[in-house]
């Protein structure tokens, strides 16, 4: 059973790597963060694919496992961004489940660049308590020592929201998310956590050539999240919390690759959480879609 898992995780990085052997270099940029959100939103009729997954290693008690997880990114307008999340996991030693799907709006609420630029953020999430892709922790953080056979039937119906606070300064963006969470499934009260990011490429003037490793085709930063426990029991007691450095390195005009590796600082957490994503831009999707269609966008 541990090598299919083994396996099962080599193949889907392989699905994520190979792409890039396809790519021509250029300078496009993306944010290198896995949980906390910027700003800055989709281009409007412009679609993401990203193929990410999680990593967890784990401590006493715990299972290796691997959460794959596929976003679609669709840029609505220039300040209302909508995302689809399908995901999963497999464990070693257990089993592979689909642990369901989650869609995402955010709205930019100022139209131009300010000092701070204000994002509100609304989810729905239908998933089982198997999900461990950990896109954001709220409350304690997830169940990462029961089988899934025990916490796959078990749904959340969940609403969350985010205020997301983002800046740019000079070279550096630095972003605050606060989070509230429902589940309606369960009586959980209403569940809170954090996640802050800080983040820079390492180049901003272009090389004035075409080349795959150029400073200012890699971003650098770093981001720590969190719970913050619930109404019920509002504080940081038995909450996991991460500290991840994180790397983006843009392969071309419309695609980029991730890389974060994370420390676990509660016991509450895995004591390593490896993430590692691949984004492929479509530009112009709508245009694309009405002319497949012999319409004008």
């Amino acid at each position: 059973m541990i090598a299919t898992q083994l396996h099962l995780m080599k193949n889907f990085h392989l699905a994520i790597l190979l792409p890039l052997l396809l790519q021509l270099p250029s300078a496009a940029q993306e944010s290198p963060f896995f949980v906390t959100y910027t700003h800055h939103m989709e281009e409007p009729g412009n679609l993401d694919l990203e193929f990410s997954t999680t990593n967890g290693l784990p401590r006493s008690g715990q299972r290796a496992y691997v959460a794959p997880y596929l976003e679609l990114e669709y840029g609505v307008t220039a300040r209302w961004t909508s995302e689809l999340y399908l995901e999963g996991q497999s464990t070693s030693g257990d089993s592979a489940v689909f642990t369901g799907w989650r869609w995402e709006n955010r709205y930019k609420l100022l139209g131009r660049e300010h000092w701070i630029n204000p994002v509100l953020y609304l989810e729905y999430e239908d998933l089982n308590e198997a999900s461990r892709i950990q896109k954001e922790i709220e409350g304690g953080g997830p169940d990462l020592t029961s089988p899934n056979a025990l916490l796959s039937p078990t749904r959340d119906h969940e609403l969350e929201s985010k205020l997301i606070l983002s800046s740019d300064y000079h070279d550096w963006n630095i972003s605050e998310n606060f989070i509230l969470a429902k589940n309606f499934s369960q009586s959980e009260g209403i569940e809170f956590g954090y996640a802050f990011g800080v983040s820079r490429p390492l180049g901003t003037l272009a090389s004035g050539r075409d080349c795959h490793f150029c400073r200012e085709n890699f971003s650098l930063g770093a981001e720590v999240y969190g719970g913050l426990g619930s109404t019920l029991d509002f504080g940081l007691h038995d909450t996991a919390h991460y500290f991840a450095p994180v790397l983006s390195w843009a392969v071309s005009d419309n695609s980029t690759l991730r890389l974060s590796p994370g420390v676990g600082l509660t016991h509450e957490t895995n004591p390593v959480l490896i993430r590692l994503g691949y984004t492929y831009e479509i530009q112009d999707f709508t245009q694309r879609v009405a002319k497949l269609f012999g319409r004008r966008p």
